[in-house]
C-alpha cells in the first residue's frame, strides 16, 4: 500500500497517522499538501533536519513519516508536529485527534463514524467482518504496508463491535 511519497523511506520509518473526522474538500488538498510539505522541509530535531515524508490519503488521513536512521524525532520535534497539526485542524475545521472515530471502506467510498455508530452498523449488518477498515495506529512504514487497510475481522476494530 506504500504511496509514491512514502516509497522513498525505509520500512523502519516511523509513522504517525492523523485521521480527520470528515474528509478534506478536494479543492483544499493542493494547499493542504503544500503546507504539509513546507512543514517537513523545516522540521528538525536537535537542529538536525529530519528525513521526512508526508501524504494525504483518501482526503482524510494525514500520514507523517520519519526515517529515524538519519535523525530521530525527539519529544520537542514531535510536539512541533502536533502543534502544526492542531493549527491545520483549526484552519480546516476538522478533528485530527479523536481516537473514537473509525474509518471503513464502503464500496469506493471511505466513511468515518464514531465508535458507537460503528458498532451499531455492525450489529445491523451494514458492515461485517470482511469490511475493509483503516488502522491509524500502525507505527512503521512496514506496518502500514501490511496492515493500514485490512478486513474488520482481522483488525483490533473487531473488539469494538
Amino acid at each position: 500500500m506504500t504511496t509514491q511519497v512514502l516509497s522513498q523511506l525505509p520500512d523502519s520509518a516511523r509513522l504517525w497517522i492523523y485521521q480527520a473526522d470528515s474528509p478534506f474538500r478536494e479543492e483544499d488538498l493542493p494547499a493542504l499538501r503544500a503546507k504539509l510539505q513546507n512543514f517537513i522541509q523545516q522540521w528538525t530535531s536537535h537542529n538536525q533536519q529530519l528525513a521526512a515524508a508526508v501524504d494525504v490519503l483518501h482526503c482524510r488521513f494525514i500520514v507523517l513519516a520519519v526515517d529515524e536512521s538519519q535523525a530521530s524525532a525527539s519529544g520537542c520535534s514531535i510536539d512541533k508536529s502536533v502543534a502544526f497539526l492542531q493549527s491545520l485542524q483549526e484552519e480546516y475545521r476538522t478533528n485530527l485527534f479523536n481516537r473514537l472515530i473509525f474509518s471503513y471502506q464502503d464500496g469506493s467510498e471511505v466513511k468515518s463514524v464514531h465508535k458507537d455508530e460503528f458498532a451499531r452498523l455492525y450489529a445491523q449488518g451494514h458492515i461485517h467482518d470482511d469490511t475493509p477498515v483503516f488502522d491509524p495506529l500502525v507505527a512503521t512504514k512496514a506496518d502500514f504496508d501490511k496492515g493500514f487497510v485490512k478486513p474488520l475481522g482481522q483488525s483490533w476494530h473487531k473488539r469494538m463491535v
